[in-house]
């Protein structure tokens, strides 16, 4: 096991999510656990799909300056990028577990980063998909957190 987990998109808009009086302060403690541990992943379509969300579909919605400063802080993370490698990863995930195409992208992501836990509310939790098991950070609390 290598430890590392890949943060989908729906924690990092928990974290922000002053509605979320249950999942914001969950989501809070997952990050902040990562970011001691170091074992934080995620991808550049995750980053891009997480300013989108934190300027357009929050309610309400981050201004412009704060949403770009958490994007760029995680930029710390090295995230992955889409490539044509990720691409057809998740063209197999895809085929393979039957997953929309934004989930197996996502998927493909936590595989490319060699990530053992993928974190998101989005898939059944503990779903194997191969090497990759689905945490939501509502059911499990972080490792040494």
């Amino acid at each position: 096991m290598s430890g590392r987990v890949f943060v989908d998109t729906n924690v990092f808009v928990y974290r922000r999510d002053a509605a979320e009086r249950r999942k914001g302060p969950l989501a809070r403690r997952w990050l902040e656990q990562l970011w001691r541990a170091r074992t934080g992943r995620t991808s550049l379509h995750v980053l891009g799909e997480l300013y989108a969300v934190l300027t357009r579909k929050l309610k309400p919605g981050l201004p412009i300056a704060e949403a770009r400063a958490d994007v760029t802080a995680l930029l710390a993370w090295n995230p992955i990028a889409t490539d044509r490698a990720m691409i057809e990863g998740a063209w197999r995930v895809q085929d393979r577990f039957g997953l929309s195409w934004g989930d197996a992208l996502v998927v493909a992501g936590a595989q490319a980063s060699r990530c053992d836990i993928l974190l998101t509310e989005d898939l059944q939790d503990e779903l194997v998909l191969d090497d990759v098991v689905v945490w939501s950070p509502f059911s499990h609390l972080p490792p040494g957190g």
